[in-house]
């Protein structure tokens, strides 16, 4: 079986596919790939968001917590799935943790080597912005309606 190339991988991605051959290169250029055990922490809420996860396989739970409540578990991602948008928005610091709750694999974008290609080439950015903000908006909206759900219910 012969072994993908990382802008191999990054080109059959749903969303990063759609990018053009010369973009994939770029993306590449800054990634790695990366294993994730089940229970570890991929992130941490509060971290720098050094990394952009682009999951190949697993689950990952997205998780907020409070000084007075549990971790709790408002989206699950899984293969196919990008975790990690804190890189785009300064100070770029991770917005909630995320733990794998299965072995996961994936490529992992360094996040200063991304932005530092984006600002070199436009149309690097513009193809981020085209083609992946529209999966971000899709799961804001996935994780309010799991918050909403979440404090709506009633647990008595």
């Amino acid at each position: 079986m012969k072994t993908q190339s990382i802008a191999e991988i990054l080109s059959e991605h749903s969303i990063l596919g759609r990018f053009d051959a010369d973009s994939i290169e770029l993306l590449a250029g800054c990634a790695r790939n990366l294993h994730f055990g089940a229970g570890e922490m991929i992130q941490r809420e509060g971290d720098p968001a050094a990394l952009v996860h682009v999951l190949r396989t697993g689950d990952v739970a997205i998780e907020i917590s409070a000084a007075h409540i549990a971790p709790t578990v408002v989206e699950t991602v899984h293969g196919g799935d990008i975790l990690g948008w804190g890189w785009l928005i300064p100070p770029y610091r991770t917005m909630f943790d995320a733990r794998a709750m299965t072995e996961v694999s994936c490529v992992a974008l360094d996040a200063a080597c991304l932005r530092g290609k984006c600002d070199e080439d436009p149309q690097l950015g513009y193809q981020l912005f085209k083609y992946w903000l529209p999966h971000l908006a899709a799961r804001f909206r996935a994780q309010r309606l799991q918050v909403a759900d979440l404090y709506g219910r009633d647990d008595d």
